[in-house]
């Protein structure tokens, strides 16, 4: 940033840079292991100005979060360390502070949002308890003081009856809201600095766009200097000023945004933009063949789940996960499953599988789902393949990923040993692996290589339907569009049906041919891809869709309505329950609801 001044005896000097708030000068971090070091960062340098955003970007292990802890003195010695470069706050070089320093600066002057706030917040502690704490740490507040203050900063960041938020503890509390606490937090003591470390990346997309314009406002009002930490583009697009794009530990390209965007230089940048899912009007799907029969069917499907309450442990609620939801999922096509955490697409995916009750009648690859005999339940999850979202929780890590991915050989008893063996080195080489990875542990692949992992067990039985629960979300942009080509060519290949459950409206464009959104249990839009994305028709897909960042800076977003007013609950008192949806067909089996979503939260006009 460049500041013209003027003179007292009113000549006009030559433009002057302004003093950066923060700079990073040739910072190098290194890891000691096996007596050698090795860096993780090197000759990092860049500089933030007052009220500027620079986003870091690169892919998992590029060095973008260890940055971020080098900066606020985080870094777990003895193994990692700065071994050279200075980190200057106003001139003054961090690196040289002693822990009490740090530990002053720390949270007042420079403040983080980590990625993941429950584990950021005190489980054990109200929230309105961790606020006043934070504030007294480096204030010589009262407790009446500092709690007024908590509940200032709660106000600030627009969260929903704010006094009753103060006595709730985090577990109470959505996930959205925990990052607004947290953001509340940070900027309790109005920092300088905000380092944001991937804030939004396991956020709903409606809940990231709300956070998202709240960091902007609050940046607005405050004047604070943000280093947004994202493999996100379309969130650098829509925040940032500047851009450092990091591989491997170096900063391989920075320039501003629209150079970025559309001008990249270097091969790296090029690649990690192709590969953003780009949400359209649905155009180019296949669809599945018109003589496919149907994998799976749905028939007025509910899936419930009592509370008890009370001193006889009666039941007085009742969760209304999922409430009358009918739909089909044809041979060799992709059906995904949209909506926000809770809305009832993992639950689906549970009552597809035996893994949790249900009413209503479900059909999986000719057998009724209910009533089943052991060994009929087993022949049936012969069909019924699931990948999850965390493929390290689904691996264990104690066994070869060989022998896991020939584990549903061995329980269904299909082959001998070396002819199990043999069809695992197949599966691999099809996933992208090889041979030598066999005898190999979960620990010693990237998340996208897991991920791989999971789907060669997935297809190991040579399913009729694979269910991709959140598959991708956690993955980088590049791995991420592998791991959807992978799956797309393997569903020409065996003909395979997936159920593609996922929140993010870009990447089910890219993959679907057929879609329902799901509101609170119930479906309020079903269509083709096509009819989703050319002409949604009921308010919520169309806030779903408007949510999404758009990773071009010189497109202008139309504003967005802001919800207010009570997170929808899909609890109810026993003998009540929801407001049953309509479907009603506009044509071609394009479904949607007739009446209003029930408890829908209110709007506000976004400012």
């Amino acid at each position: 940033m460049i500041e013209m001044k003027q003179a007292q005896a009113g000549a006009v000097t030559a433009p002057e840079p302004a003093q950066p708030v923060l700079s990073v000068e040739g910072l190098t971090i290194s890891v000691r292991s096996e007596g050698h070091e090795r860096a993780l960062v090197s000759d990092l340098s860049f500089t933030l100005a007052r009220g500027e955003t620079i986003a870091i970007a690169g892919e998992s292990g590029s060095g973008k979060s260890l940055t971020s802890l080098a900066i606020m003195g985080l870094l777990p010695p003895p193994a990692l360390r700065i071994s050279s470069g200075a980190i200057r706050f106003q001139g003054e070089d961090l690196t040289r502070l002693p822990e009490s320093r740090m530990r002053a600066m720390r949270g007042n002057r420079i403040a983080m949002i980590f990625q993941e706030p429950m584990t950021s917040l005190n489980p054990v502690l109200s929230i309105g308890l961790q606020l006043s704490e934070a504030i007294r740490a480096h204030e010589p507040v009262s407790k009446r003081e500092a709690r007024a203050r908590a509940l200032e900063a709660l106000r600030r960041v627009r969260i929903s009856e704010p006094e009753r938020r103060m006595t709730q503890y985090p577990h109470e509390l959505s996930g959205g809201m925990r990052q607004r606490v947290m953001i509340a937090m940070a900027l309790a003591l109005r920092p300088d600095v905000l380092i944001a470390d991937e804030p939004t990346t396991a956020l709903d997309v409606t809940v990231q766009r709300e956070v998202l314009d709240l960091l902007r406002d609050l940046q607005s009002e405050m004047g604070t200097a943000i280093i947004l930490i994202t493999h996100d583009m379309g969130v650098v697009a829509e925040m940032a000023e500047r851009v450092i794009v990091m591989k491997q530990g170096q900063a391989v390209e920075t320039g501003a945004v629209s150079q970025i965007f559309t001008a990249p230089r270097e091969a790296y940048t090029q690649d990690l933009l192709a590969a953003v899912p780009r949400m359209g009007d649905g155009s180019g799907a296949a669809g599945a063949s018109p003589d496919a029969k149907p994998v799976a069917r749905l028939r007025d499907v509910k899936v419930h789940f009592d509370i008890r309450g009370g001193i006889l442990s009666q039941v007085t609620h009742r969760v209304h996960a999922v409430e009358g939801v009918s739909f089909d999922i044809m041979e060799g096509e992709t059906f995904s499953l949209v909506g926000e955490s809770g809305c009832g697409k993992s639950t689906i995916a549970k009552a597809l599988t035996g893994l949790v009750p249900h009413q209503g009648r479900i059909e999986v690859a000719g057998h009724t789902m209910g009533g089943l005999s052991a060994a009929k339940m087993k022949e049936m999850r012969r069909d019924v393949q699931i990948v999850f979202q965390d493929p390290m929780a689904a691996l264990d890590a104690r066994m070869r990923v060989g022998d896991l991915v020939a584990e549903p050989l061995v329980i269904h008893g299909i082959g001998t040993p070396e002819e199990q063996r043999e069809k695992v080195a197949g599966l691999f080489e099809r996933v992208g692996l090889t041979r030598d990875q066999l005898d190999r542990y979960p620990h010693e692949f990237s998340g996208g290589q897991r991920q791989r992992i999971c789907i060669a067990r997935a297809l190991a039985l040579q399913p009729k339907l694979i269910i991709a629960d959140e598959s991708v979300s956690a993955l980088d942009v590049s791995v991420q569009a592998r791991v959807l080509d992978l799956l797309e060519a393997l569903k020409r290949e065996f003909g395979i049906a997936y159920l593609f459950i996922s929140h993010d409206m870009a990447v089910v464009e890219n993959i679907s041919d057929r879609i329902a959104v799901m509101y609170m249990g119930q479906i309020v839009e079903m269509g083709t891809r096509a009819q989703i994305f050319g002409a949604p028709q009921h308010p919520y897909t169309k806030r779903l869709m408007a949510a999404v960042p758009i990773p071009d800076p010189d497109k202008v977003r139309e504003p967005t309505p802001r919800l207010s007013g009570e997170v929808p609950s899909p609890v109810y008192k026993l003998g009540t329950g929801p407001q049953r949806l309509m479907l009603r067909n506009l044509g071609d089996g394009h479904l949607v609801a007739d009446s209003d979503l029930p408890a829908m939260p209110t709007e506000t006009a976004a400012e």
